[in-house]
């Protein structure tokens, strides 16, 4: 018979393990150990999941769609009517529904500028534990939690937590388009550029000279695109402070402060006695401003493919949703597109006047 080690067994090696734990239990320091008592209770405040009750309730229509507010607190419903209280019901669509929790926070000065994360159909902004946003765009809904620091700073809560759930509108109801439009004589004419290329001064004049004025920088195009409809915030003008330089009667007012942006003098249209105001318009013509040109003033076709790009770089959302905007953008350029080279303010103005007019 070969010598050798004893093969092993199932019950030597049990002895071995209960020898390692053995040793573990006499090496841990249990004098360290807390007895029950001595432990700190949890902080039940974190431990908390239910939300308050949101008994206070308020219907509002951004751009002339439903909106219904539910929250637990009137400073919430203050700020909500200070960004759509001026819109009336323009249509009947299923309203977009927030639930919006006031939360005391942890903190007492304005939250820091939110993180945004687009995870379709969701859209998601977060300052925080005690501000955030889900938007979910395919069901219309919005929920919102914001601390009372933020509530303290209008523009800050307005601009980046309260006026998120307008989103919906540009993924389900509208096509939004980064132009100004107004109107002379039942034609409008939408306004396009880039940021500063003088979309809202060049609107304020045509509406200053007995224009109506329908929005200075953020258009919707309705009911996908059909008969060319659309929509705007015509409760509002904004400019550059450099604008008070064209328009006097704006040198005594002041700088607005913004959530986010430039500088800006944003002023409601309500008190501007000789400002005409429509909440919608329909669109004749697409005119794509240039002002920054050293030729000689003009107006000229425009590319439609450039148009068509330009517009859609704004655009969001699901691919359905993105098909049925690229759909409205395309029945809106089946208007004239055009480009305007300018640098005199009355000069545009009479031009656009002749355009509307005489179709050239």
């Amino acid at each position: 018979m070969k010598r050798g080690r004893p093969p092993t067994t199932k019950v030597s090696r049990r002895n071995r393990n209960l020898r390692g734990l053995k040793h573990e239990y006499e090496q841990f320091p249990w004098w360290m150990m807390l007895a029950i008592e001595q432990v700190e209770p949890p902080d039940e405040t974190r431990l908390m999941m239910e939300p308050p009750e949101l008994s206070l309730h308020a219907m509002y229509f951004p751009f002339g769609f439903p909106a219904e507010v539910r929250t637990n607190s009137e400073i919430v419903l203050e700020l909500f009517g200070g960004l759509w209280g001026r819109f009336s019901k323009q249509r009947d669509t299923e309203p977009i529904r927030c639930e919006v929790q006031l939360v005391e926070g942890r903190g007492t000065a304005c939250p820091a500028v939110p993180t945004y994360r687009l995870m379709l159909p969701l859209m998601i902004s977060i300052a925080g534990a005690d501000n955030h946003c889900i938007v979910d765009l395919e069901r219309a809904e919005a929920k919102i939690a914001i601390s009372r620091a933020a509530a303290r700073h209008p523009a800050y809560a307005q601009h980046f937590f309260l006026g998120m759930p307008a989103c919906c509108i540009a993924t389900r109801y509208a096509t939004p388009v980064h132009a100004a439009c107004v109107a002379l004589n039942g034609r409008g004419v939408v306004l396009c550029g880039d940021s500063g290329a003088g979309k809202s001064t060049l609107a304020y004049g045509c509406a200053r000279s007995g224009w109506t004025y329908v929005s200075d920088d953020g258009t919707y195009i309705l009911d996908g695109g059909v008969d060319r409809h659309v929509t705007g915030n015509c409760h509002q003008v904004r400019f550059r402070p450099s604008a008070a330089k064209m328009f006097p009667e704006f040198e005594e007012y002041q700088t607005t402060p913004r959530a986010a942006g430039k500088p800006s003098i944003e002023l409601p249209t309500a008190p501007m006695a000789h400002i005409t105001c429509a909440q919608s318009s329909r669109a004749d013509f697409i005119c794509f401003l240039n002002r920054r040109t050293a030729d000689s003033p003009q107006l000229i076709p425009f590319s439609k493919d450039s148009a068509r790009r330009s517009m859609r770089q704004v655009l969001y959302g699901t691919k359905e949703s993105l098909e049925k905007q690229y759909e409205a953008i395309e029945k809106l350029l089946t208007a004239e597109v055009f480009e305007l080279k300018y640098s005199s303010l009355d000069w545009a103005v009479d031009r656009l006047q002749s355009l509307v007019v005489t179709g050239r």
